[in-house]
């Protein structure tokens, strides 16, 4: 298996050799195996090891067994032990859950704290077909089907080609010593009813069952290469605009594919969407209906579809603005406040006003509807709504828009149009200049 393993890395994970490298361990036979081999090759290796304290003394003795290999093989060896039920309680997470997310945060910490470049895991071909019979019987897209990644940004899993039957002969012909987790022998896990139950029938009915679906696995992915291509494709058509508060899609684009749904799907996945029909169904929607994921919002505004990230600040109070401020930092941008001996340049961003005319302090709110003010350059008085709807400011543009108010009157829809009320004239004998910096 040495050899083996020396020529996947050589031409799959060649880049190993230069780097820092973290492995997780826990003590069992894969990590084991894991971890004798990369010390045979000389790689640049340190451990990681979590005590979850889910199996009393079990777990303690996990420790101590990974603390003498790293002893014996002269290694660096880090050590974090955690409260996973009461984490798991808190947080509203299975155990199992808890357990991946502790790990895996702690890994990533120890990596940019001590400069690891790869942190590797023991995850084995076994592994990778659980993992795809889970997601078959979960119900899944093409990705769900694609298998473990072998490199995942800074996440390494060398042994994905190696079989568990190869990697515990191996470790058996050289005499090395692991941990058997008692908790894998359980049934409850749905994991481990498929590892003992079903997979070992499968395998009695074809033997090559692993190198098959090592082949399969080759098939998809290059399946969802070509989908990947076509949804780059189709994105390039839907895609109006994007700014920082939203990506704005054309409904006319995505009726024009032959299959709307599957686009939509490939397309919103990643932002936690599932309710597909529901998202099929905002094509035809009225204008302002909106759908929710745990994450984002995607809303039908006449003709365009609207994605925006959830914004989860609750803190809505008005910022005051004082006449001694110079500068008001906001989740907009930062507004300066100078004074000015004459106008210049005027843009949406830089506004000119009699300072006199305001009434301090100032304040800056969202708007409401009634709104109301007297935009720059025209006459009379126009409600905010209509303005909005003339400028064709979409449902989250208006969401975005925030007022500077003197009192009760609007002085400025911030970055966008000024009050006439307040405007420099012959008369004015202050002048006050404010700029927005986004």
């Amino acid at each position: 298996m040495l050899n083996n393993f020396q020529k996947h890395i050589k031409s799959k994970l060649s880049f190993l050799n230069e780097n820092k490298i973290l492995i997780a361990i826990s003590g069992g036979v894969d990590s084991i195996v894991l971890t004798h081999l990369c010390h045979q090759l000389n790689l640049n290796i340190a451990l990681a090891h979590c005590n979850f304290n889910l199996r009393g003394k079990e777990s303690d003795a996990d420790e101590e067994f990974v603390l003498q290999l790293a002893e014996d093989l002269n290694l660096e060896v880090f050590i974090e032990s955690f409260d996973t039920e009461g984490y798991s309680d808190k947080n509203k997470l299975s155990t199992q859950m808890a357990a991946r997310k502790l790990r895996y945060d702690w890994f990533e910490e120890l990596a940019e704290q001590l400069q690891f470049d790869y942190i590797l895991t023991a995850h084995h071909a076994d592994d990778n077909l659980e993992t795809f019979l889970i997601n078959f019987s979960r119900g899944t897209g093409l990705d769900g089907l694609t298998g473990i990644p072998e490199v995942n940004d800074n996440i390494v899993r060398p042994l994905l080609p190696f079989p568990r039957e190869t990697i515990e002969a191996y470790a058996k012909e050289h005499d090395f010593k692991w941990r058997e987790d008692s908790s894998n022998a359980s049934t409850k896990y749905l994991r481990n009813k498929l590892r003992h139950d079903v997979i070992p029938i499968l395998k009695t009915i074809n033997s090559q069952l692993l190198q098959n679906f090592q082949s399969t696995l080759r098939n998809l992915n290059d399946a969802a290469d070509i989908v990947e291509e076509g949804v780059e494709v189709a994105l390039n058509r839907t895609i109006e605009t994007i700014d920082k508060h939203q990506t704005v899609f054309k409904v006319s684009e995505f009726k024009k594919l032959n299959n709307p749904k599957a686009y939509l799907f490939e397309i919103f996945k990643a932002y936690g969407f599932t309710e597909w029909n529901d998202v099929v169904s905002l094509l035809d929607a009225q204008s302002g209906k909106q759908i929710l994921s745990p994450t984002h919002r995607l809303i039908k505004d006449r003709e365009h579809l609207l994605l925006n990230e959830i914004d989860f600040k609750t803190d809505e109070k008005s910022i005051v603005i004082l006449k001694t401020d110079k500068q008001v930092k906001t989740e907009f941008g930062i507004l300066f406040f100078d004074e000015a001996d004459s106008v210049l340049e005027k843009s949406n961003q830089t506004i000119y006003l009699d300072k006199e005319l305001l009434e301090y302090p100032l304040t800056i709110r969202k708007w409401k509807e009634g709104d109301l003010f007297y935009p720059i350059g025209m006459s009379g008085k126009k409600k905010l709504s209509k303005y909005f709807k003339d400028e064709k400011l979409s449902l989250l543009d208006k969401e975005h828009v925030r007022l500077l108010c003197s009192g009760e009157a609007i002085v400025w829809v911030i970055g966008k149009r000024a009050d006439n009320r307040f405007k420099v004239d012959e008369k004015t004998k202050n002048i006050l200049k404010i700029t927005l910096e986004q």
